[in-house]
């Protein structure tokens, strides 16, 4: 006998075997309101109390039948399409226990969603029918959206022409209005947070960002939902309730996919999709695919590939260590390497051989930087909150010519131009990858060759959206980043970037007076002529002058002052090699007994 779907828990075998005979219930072909199925329907929901829904196909067979709580049910979709601009060829006929045969929101957008030759809805009262109602799909409005109309309630099924009224929903939807179809490939999604009470942000902000993330990956967002909660829940991240309230307004929002503002466990997500019935990610694969659209580079797209093979590894469902059975001693005798043993070992193998991969790009970028140290170049790099405006920053600088948009991420690569100063030296400007809070630590740790330049540079930019109101706390999760790098002890400056969009003149004043700060506009370039100065002093306190002999037996302490240090001068003496050299104190300081 073929399943019964839906929530069957509780339910007894001889009321599940009743619910599996409704698939061999005969159905007049058209007459999909049948009295003796109605009948039917009614009396098993009154046994129950929950919906029950049957899918028909269009010569009369029931193609699967469905069990839910009517307070949450989902109806399933039972795909019949066969084309794009064609209905499903399936009629959704199901219960209301609470005897109201009107179509609810949720059975408007399931048809919507769906697109069901008719929703049938059916009053229940007293464990008997009472009447029922339908609902089809009239047409495509302007903007793309399906247009529907109910008729009912009706109390018995030869005051309705079925068979018509889906050749009429059929001709709504197909011909001239083929091209207007809203079965777009553009995702819809919900997205869902927790509000902590010891949260750095707002839970709304949070969402806000979220949301900003959503669109800056190419979906849209239908709705958003938020629980005050301590923590999260272990198996629901939010409780179970409030993701059955999730599961209709999904429904209703025809949503394709549901994002969480934290990264979920592995229990956490099998959960939620179950109850979702649709895809669900969190934060952390939101971001790895962002990070995935926008890599170009061979180094980028290694990196992301990393990141999210460490990301799925202890995603994959399954047993464990008890499915590795691929020995021969006590303990790994068994049936052999299983499907998803064969999975595991080949993302790690793949994660190995990328690893390789990167500690090559990091070996040659390693030389870039100790030939610049040898060259005397300072690196300076670009750090921020992604959309601070660091590449709007390296244009205006530099005239870098970097691509420039106003979302989250929308540049990954590195970028590294010549940046003149006033005082006629040169420095080396980098851009880097935006942070954010909750950053995904596998990102960290696949990026870290990339970030390299940021460990290895001699001054760091911070730049500030100090248009943003939430700037301080984006701020530290800026600082967070660069000490799980290392490189929270470097030298600073503070660039408050988009000071054109400040309303309020002295608030512009108040953040340049922090401490190594400057306030400055990227796009008009207020501000740039004092940045400008600003970087040229710090890097000058970075370099002395100081003059040192070297033994003529001692070759190597002079080889080593050349890689480390600029040689402006050089003279052979009697006593050995004089050289004037320029460089950072504290690397001159390591050859001082040489000192003159």
């Amino acid at each position: 006998m073929p399943e019964v779907a839906g929530n069957v828990k509780g339910l007894k075998n001889g009321i599940i075997d009743e619910l599996g005979k409704l698939y061999e219930q005969p159905i007049s072909e058209g007459n999909f309101a049948d009295r003796a199925l109605l009948d039917k329907l009614a009396a098993l929901t009154g046994k129950i109390n929950r919906e029950i829904a049957v899918y028909v196909n269009r010569r009369g067979k029931v193609e699967s039948v469905s069990v839910g709580d009517f307070a949450t049910v989902e109806l399933p979709p039972v795909d019949k399409r066969r084309a794009a601009n064609r209905l499903s060829g399936v009629t959704c006929i199901h219960t209301h226990p609470s005897a109201d045969s009107a179509l609810s929101e949720l059975d408007i957008a399931s048809l919507k969603k769906n697109r069901y030759d008719m929703m049938i809805a059916v009053g229940v009262c007293a464990c008997a029918f009472s009447d029922f109602s339908i609902g089809v799909i009239a047409g495509i409005g302007e903007g793309g959206e399906y247009l529907h109309e109910t008729f009912g309630p009706f109390a018995a099924a030869d005051v309705f022409d079925f068979t018509q009224a889906v050749k009429q929903a059929e001709k709504a939807i197909s011909g001239a209005g083929a091209d207007k179809n809203t079965d777009k490939s553009e995702e819809i999604a919900y997205i869902a947070g927790i509000d902590r009470p010891d949260a750095d942000l707002p839970a709304d902000e949070s969402l806000a960002e979220l949301a900003r993330l959503v669109e800056s990956a190419g979906a849209a967002v239908a709705g958003s939902v938020t629980q005050k909660r301590g923590k999260a829940d272990a198996g629901w991240y939010l409780g179970s309730g409030r993701i059955m309230e999730m599961a209709m307004a999904c429904q209703e929002k025809a949503a394709t996919m549901a994002v969480f503002d934290d990264e979920l466990s592995p229990a956490q997500q099998r959960n939620i999709e179950e109850a979702l019935g649709i895809k669900v990610i969190d934060r952390a694969a939101l971001i790895l695919d962002i990070f995935a659209q926008r890599a170009n580079t061979y180094e980028g797209k290694l990196q992301v590939e990393l990141a999210q093979l460490k990301y799925t590894l202890p995603r994959l469902a399954g047993q464990g260590l008890v499915l590795s059975r691929t020995g021969g001693g006590i303990g790994t005798r068994g049936p052999g390497e299983t499907k998803l043993e064969t999975d595991r070992r080949h993302v790690r193998n793949r994660i190995a051989e990328i690893e390789k991969s990167l500690i090559k790009v990091k070996n040659v970028r390693q030389l870039h930087i100790k030939n610049r140290v040898a060259g005397g170049q300072r690196l300076v790099a670009l750090i921020g909150y992604t959309n601070a405006g660091k590449s709007t920053l390296l244009n205006a600088l530099t005239n870098a010519g970097a691509y420039v948009e106003d979302k989250l991420f929308a540049t990954l690569d590195t970028a590294t131009r010549r940046l003149s100063l006033p005082s006629g030296r040169e420095a080396l400007l980098t851009d880097t990858v935006g942070f954010i809070r909750k950053l995904p630590h596998q990102l960290v740790a696949a990026f870290r060759a990339t970030l390299e330049e940021v460990v290895q540079a001699d001054l760091l930019l911070h730049v500030v959206d100090a248009a943003n109101p939430f700037y301080r706390e984006q701020s530290d999760a800026v600082y967070k980043v660069l000490e799980e790098l290392g490189a929270h002890g470097k030298k600073i400056i503070t660039v408050f970037n988009k000071a054109d969009k400040l309303t309020d003149g002295n608030v512009s004043a108040r953040l340049a007076r922090e401490e190594a700060s400057v306030a400055v506009s990227a796009v008009n370039g207020d501000g740039l002529a004092e940045l400008s100065c600003l970087i040229d002093k710090t890097l000058e306190n970075f370099a002395v002058e100081a003059e040192f002999l070297v033994p003529y037996d001692q070759s190597a302490v002079a080889a080593h002052l050349h890689e480390c240090a600029q040689v402006l001068a050089k003279k052979y003496t009697v006593g050995g090699v004089l050289l004037k050299v320029s460089g950072a104190p504290e690397i001159l300081d390591a050859f001082i007994e040489y000192r003159r």
